[in-house]
């Protein structure tokens, strides 16, 4: 199991570097040969208004999923012990919805009745949060996307930690997010043709509308 341990606005000290791979190493002992990578983050927020300060990612690499963890607290050693707590629980998360799929067949259009998943209005989403974007892009992240259907993506979103996750749509071939909805439930993000009948719809109304001007 390969283990990389980085930091900003950190050093990472040999005595650091030692606690977190005691504490991954016991976080990750009973999933070992199911992970290929770890990998971990530590910083040290500058910002006098970023409050707690000291922030722990784990990012570990599972066969073809990603399962993901971030806790923050003004102790260094606390948001460790709080990140590999988080990621020992997602680890067990992740083997059940494995053993799950393994024994349970879903077309990739089912979704659960318990879970329910429209594809919504871009509208929808944006007006959802009003993020603080940086004026350029301070980070790439690169990652393996293997097909899978809609069902094998919310169980992976259920891992990353995160309100939304990308993924190959196996049935369609194409890039889809599934997120979060604000009122509950989940929807999906997916390209439209340029051709499709909806566009030419809108190109209609907007050279009728230019006409009317």
């Amino acid at each position: 199991m390969k283990l990389v341990i980085q930091g900003k606005n950190i050093e990472i000290t040999e005595a650091i570097r030692n606690y977190v791979s005691q504490k991954i190493e016991k976080a990750v002992n009973h999933y070992q040969h199911l992970i290929n990578e770890v990998d971990v983050n530590l910083s040290v927020a500058r910002n006098p208004r970023i409050n707690p300060k000291q922030a722990a990612e784990v990012t570990i690499y599972v066969n073809q999923a990603v399962v993901r963890a971030e806790e923050s607290s003004d102790n260094l050693y606390a948001s460790i012990d709080l990140v590999t707590d988080k990621i020992s629980r997602q680890l067990r998360r992740y083997k059940e919805k494995r053993r799950s799929l393994e024994h349970v067949s879903v077309r990739p259009t089912d979704a659960s009745p318990e879970m329910p998943i429209e594809t919504p209005d871009i509208s929808e989403v944006l007006n959802q949060k009003e993020p603080q974007l940086p004026p350029e892009v301070v980070r790439t992240k690169y990652f393996v996307m293997p097909p899978m259907s809609v069902q094998e993506a919310l169980a992976q979103l259920e891992l990353v930690d995160h309100d939304f996750y990308m993924f190959l749509n196996a049935e369609t071939h194409q890039i889809n997010v599934i997120y979060e909805r604000n009122h509950g439930g989940y929807g999906i993000i997916q390209p439209r043709p340029a051709n499709h009948p909806e566009m030419a719809k809108s190109d209609d109304r907007s050279a009728a509308n230019s006409v009317v001007a």
